[in-house]
């Protein structure tokens, strides 16, 4: 790719985060001519009958009649379809390195926010909906041709229409955007802003879903560390009981006093303490690395000498973004896919770094890193084994 980021000339990557991200929507037209032809409707169709796949089929037999069927769907859930229906196919880079390369061009937002890429087919008429979600998207037009309206902000307490299999309503408020996407267009739309997409002819519509993490997710996080103590890190302080002042009351009652006067204690020590800052990063990163779906390895073998000889005729290595690579500094720490890479050495962790980052590593790239070793001779040999698993485990690729 020789572009760097799929937005518009005159808006920079600075310009759309102070501007647009979670605060209004952005029609880039042919902002990425790249997905066309990528695939067509029978594609998407064909693997959403594959019983890895994770999809959806929803039909729509009036306004306030629909069905859901999750995966696995076979060809028989395709027969007396309705008018109008559509079928979504989650997680596509897994089934497509080259539509996952496409994440590089929204890199102007932080890997560790990628969801995944969903793809959305429908013949003419079909759609979801009129909803929201708690996450922010960007709409790609790949095939066909799809009309969206956006209208109001939503929030939790947004009703939703009853007895129905999916979260709709009626209410758009007053449109801010009604328009039709052609094949390379993208939409942005914040989260929590209402919109509704209806395809005018056989479409497809892909979606890069960007997301933070949950209260609760960081919190089942925070206590898995608690139950399962890294050596580096000294929680003891934690296991000292509380110091409270004590008054005259009924022998049987807990007061408000003294619960808010724990509480109080509680967050003074999570505010405070070093080891807990430590314990609370790697739970963010294991939190924000962790792909929603399960992950397909291939049951190929790398081979230093192929992965080697591919090297020295010029292939590169990059990230597979069907994984999520995520690092933190100070010590510099790699998260894949929710682990913690502990056991790497100076020279795994700057690659796995710089591929993090977009990079993409040349033989001469990794000759340079080598360099700096005190164990020159042995260091190749070693690098192309942990070269392999990587492979081997779908972390990077070979170009």
């Amino acid at each position: 790719m020789s572009r760097k980021f799929c937005l518009p000339k005159h808006i920079s990557a600075e310009d759309f985060l102070r501007d647009y991200w979670q605060k209004k929507p952005l029609i880039i037209r042919n902002g990425l001519p790249e997905i066309v032809g990528m695939f067509e409707p029978e594609d998407i169709l064909e693997l959403a009958q594959n019983e890895d796949v994770t999809a959806r089929l929803l039909k729509q037999f009036s306004e306030d009649s629909w069905t859901f069927t999750p995966s696995p769907l076979t060809e028989r859930d395709f027969t007396e379809l309705p008018e109008k229906w559509s079928v979504l196919v989650q997680n596509m880079e897994q089934w497509s390195a080259e539509l996952g390369r496409l994440w590089n061009l929204f890199g102007f937002i932080p890997q560790w926010q990628r969801d995944d890429i969903m793809v959305s087919y429908a013949p003419a008429g079909g759609s979801v909906g009129k909803h929201y979600d708690e996450y922010d998207v960007f709409l790609v037009q790949g095939y066909g041709q799809r009309r969206w309206q956006l209208g109001k902000w939503c929030d939790p307490s947004t009703e939703f229409k009853p007895n129905q299999p999916i979260r709709i309503f009626d209410d758009m408020g007053e449109l801010v955007v009604d328009e039709v996407m052609n094949p390379g267009d993208i939409l942005y739309i914040p989260s929590r802003m209402a919109h509704y997409g209806v395809a005018q002819s056989d479409c497809l519509t892909f979606s890069f879903g960007l997301r933070y993490p949950n209260l609760s997710d960081l919190m089942e996080r925070i206590q898995h560390g608690f139950c399962y103590q890294n050596p580096e890190i000294d929680l003891n302080e934690f296991s000292i009981p509380l110091r409270l002042n004590q008054s005259a009351q009924p022998t049987g009652k807990l007061s408000e006093t003294e619960i808010q006067a724990m509480k109080r204690q509680l967050l003074e020590k999570l505010t405070s303490s070093p080891q807990f800052d430590r314990l609370f990063r790697q739970a963010v990163a294991s939190a924000v690395s962790s792909r929603r779906y399960e992950m397909l390895v291939s049951d190929e073998i790398s081979e230093p000498e192929e992965v080697l000889t591919a090297l020295e005729n010029g292939a590169k290595l990059l990230q597979d973004n069907n994984c999520k690579l995520v690092y933190t500094s100070n010590p510099l720490c790699i998260y894949a896919n929710g682990e913690w890479l502990d056991e790497l050495n100076s020279v795994e962790a700057e690659i796995l770094k710089r591929l993090a980052d977009g990079e993409a590593l040349a033989l001469t790239d990794l000759m340079q890193l080598i360099q700096q070793t005190d164990e020159r001779d042995l260091a190749m040999d070693l690098l192309l084994d942990g070269i392999c698993n990587w492979l081997d485990d779908g972390w990077i690729l070979l170009n």
